[in-house]
């Protein structure tokens, strides 16, 4: 039995029965991948210590590893926010000076942004700015110092969050991490004889009509070291 086993592996059960001795037929156990089809290496790293630091340390390439949904959360979340919080800052602004009391009925009276009277006019005239519309009805006035302020601190955020957000989106499009859902690989590998030597072989297809130029296959090969481990369960990764 047990030099059957060590012959066959452990695939093979041997089954006793009244007139002869047989062999079952082999049992493929569903074993997990090393390597996934896409050429992703399908190994868990854990308890390794600060790892949540680590991944914020780097925030861009976090975002960019992340799923589509959640960069689509983050993008959509972030600009709503940064708009609600300055059209909030333009509407206190109106709020101090006294611009939401006088509606706009006073022609006398000069404020610091013509035609705000309340929260939704300042987040349209937020939005305007910031998306550079300048419909012409909304406009800082030139008696309103903290309002040009303003103005500077909401034309240097917007960069910075526009270069970072939108440079996020686009190198996340830029990579071909779904190339290889046109790349067919065969279903088994064989080992044959090749140049007077025995090579372990494969093929790989491509879908597409284009060409791939400069392309560069990596091979992982997970054997089993019968040298150190007769019995054959234990395996090393080289």
């Amino acid at each position: 039995m047990a030099a059957l086993r060590r012959k066959f592996g452990e695939d093979y059960q041997v089954v006793n029965t009244n007139r002869s001795m047989t062999f079952s037929a082999p049992v493929k156990r569903k074993r997990q991948r090393f390597v996934e089809k896409n050429g992703r290496c399908n190994v868990q790293h854990g308890n390794l210590g600060g790892e949540t630091s680590r991944y914020i340390s780097d925030l861009f390439t976090t975002l960019v590893d992340l799923k589509w949904r959640w960069n689509l959360l983050i993008f959509i979340l972030t600009y709503t926010v940064a708009w609600l919080v300055m059209a909030s800052m333009w509407w206190v602004i109106a709020y101090i000076r006294g611009d939401l009391s006088h509606g706009g009925h006073d022609s006398s009276y000069t404020p610091c942004v013509a035609n705000v009277y309340n929260f939704p006019s300042a987040f349209l005239f937020f939005i305007e700015t910031e998306a550079t519309i300048g419909y012409g009805y909304r406009y800082i006035t030139e008696k309103c110092p903290e309002g040009i302020i303003l103005f500077l601190f909401q034309s240097l955020l917007g960069s910075i969050v526009d270069a970072f957000l939108i440079g996020c989106m686009f190198i996340k499009m830029s990579q071909p991490k779904k190339r290889a859902e046109t790349l067919m690989f065969s279903q088994d590998a064989v080992i044959s004889q090749r140049d007077g030597k025995l090579c372990l072989m494969f093929r790989v297809g491509n879908l597409r009509n284009s060409h791939m130029v400069s392309a560069q296959i990596r091979c992982k090969l997970i054997k089993v070291a019968e040298k150190l481990f007769p019995a054959g369960r234990h395996t090393l990764y080289p």
